[in-house]
């Protein structure tokens, strides 16, 4: 699998990619009038790279903020499941 620039992701950038999918996941909000799920940005911008490359975040330089896409959305509930979240639970975070 390629990362940012191009360049094969090793384990370490592997584990990073989805723990910050994650965190991103577990610590988003919905907004707007179709629910897209948003969060405040303070990762890596080599891993937001990676992530945007891939689909699964939508990120502006400009934003401190950036959305889940629909696969983002998907592949964290997948993610956090497989690490034996309840991720029912998870999604109904609204409100903190």
């Amino acid at each position: 699998m390629s990362g940012a620039g191009g360049r094969e992701l090793d384990a370490p950038d592997e584990a990073a990619r989805d723990l910050t999918l994650m965190l991103a996941y577990l610590t988003s909000w919905e907004e707007g009038p179709y629910g897209a799920r948003r969060c405040w940005k303070g990762f890596r911008f080599e891993t937001l790279d990676a992530l945007t490359e891939q689909g699964l975040i939508e990120d502006s330089r400009r934003a401190k903020s950036l959305y889940l896409t629909p696969d983002g959305q998907r592949r964290a509930r997948e993610l956090l499941a497989a690490h034996g979240f309840d991720v029912e639970s998870v999604a109904g975070q609204e409100g903190r």
